[in-house]
């Protein structure tokens, strides 16, 4: 067969990349250039502009001030207890070098991956573990370690767990309710959604988003399931809108009509199930609790919460560690981002920033 005559019409072997309808590509698996931004700097800075994050990237939240309240050091211990895409500890890094050591964890393993490449020509050495934050004091003995002398955890879920519609984290996109960070983990969104009870179902859609039509969507989830397992994502999203009164169109309208726009019908609950996936505010407790005795002396720890749950929890240990004399000081309010970062960054929007300092 002749060259030009081949498929593609190209060199043998070549396969055109499938063609997307319209001018602008809305899949996930469509966005080629933004999966990989760093090829193409002009899109990133065209979609910053119109306050967007490039598919599969992530622009860590509240960077200065966490840098301004934590102060690295040259030569410093710290522990990232949420690598994700390296944002923030690109940052740690810079300032601890070249002496200094970074210990990574995450609990997704795709990710990590990711970074380790991204970070394999850091100035500074760094130690990955695939573990959640119940791991920083066992960590410490395997690193001939006495401490650290910060402790940094970023809880929000990233920009690239929540754009790929595989990990089945947010409502925008078609695909399986899945939802767990680490792949480890057994019972997905969806096995949760079709086993629960009523009442275990209201309770965690209250406790862990504050929906507040949390019993009449357990209630409607109850008899969809019963005639349907309940295993996708758009079968969520229009349960949720059904018990709400909306529909799609509805919806939109009433997006255009707002000025800031308003949280979409089913973020609450999808944030809720994600929590309970991953038994986040489980972790974040064991954190919380582990820190002081991983901390050297006079060492800080900085945590960066998304919703209510996690920032009271906070809030809580830091205030106790102060009256117990565990920590010298704390911040007595929460740093949230500014404007100016909120309109190129909208998912920094709830992002919560407490710091407390251990005592000498």
């Amino acid at each position: 067969m002749n060259e030009s005559n081949q498929p593609g019409g190209g060199q043998p072997g070549h396969h055109r990349r499938p063609r997307y309808a319209g001018t602008h590509p809305k899949k996930f698996a469509q966005k080629y250039k933004e999966r990989n931004i760093s090829a193409h700097p002009d899109l990133r800075e065209k979609l910053h502009a119109k306050g967007k994050t490039p598919a599969g990237s992530h622009v860590p939240v509240l960077t200065e001030e966490v840098i301004g309240c934590l102060k690295p050091l040259p030569g410093q211990v710290i522990a990232d207890c949420t690598l994700g895409f390296g944002g923030h500890a690109s940052e740690f890094i810079n300032r601890i070098a070249p002496a200094g050591r970074l210990i990574a964890f995450d609990v997704d393993s795709i990710e990590m991956e990711k970074t380790k490449l991204r970070l394999a020509n850091a100035k500074a050495k760094i130690s990955f573990y695939h573990s959640n934050f119940a791991g920083i004091a066992n960590v410490l003995t395997k690193e001939n370690l006495d401490g650290y002398d910060i402790i940094f955890a970023d809880l929000g879920v990233s920009s690239m767990q929540i754009d790929d519609p595989q990990r089945g984290m947010s409502y925008k996109h078609d695909g399986p309710l899945d939802m767990r960070m680490d792949s480890r983990l057994k019972l997905t969104g969806a096995d949760l959604l079709n086993t629960l009870s009523q009442e275990e179902l209201a309770k965690a859609f209250w406790e862990f988003s504050d929906e507040p039509d949390s019993e009449q969507i357990a209630q409607m989830l109850i008899n969809q399931r019963a005639v349907q397992p309940i295993t996708e994502i758009p079968q969520l999203v229009r349960l949720v809108f059904a018990v709400k009164g909306l529909t799609l169109a509805s919806w939109k309208k009433q997006q255009r009509s707002s000025k800031f726009g308003s949280l979409h019908p089913a973020a609450r609950v999808f944030q809720a199930l994600r929590i309970l996936v991953n038994d986040e505010l489980g972790s974040l407790r064991e954190l919380l609790r582990l820190a002081p005795y991983c901390l050297r002396q006079g060492g800080k720890i900085g945590i960066i919460s998304f919703h209510s749950g996690e920032d009271r929890m906070v809030k809580q240990a830091f205030r106790d560690g102060v009256k117990e004399g565990v920590y010298k000081t704390a911040s007595q309010n929460a740093i949230v981002p500014r404007r100016n970062e909120v309109m190129q960054n909208p998912r920094s929007a709830s992002a919560k920033f407490r710091w407390a300092i251990k005592a000498d």
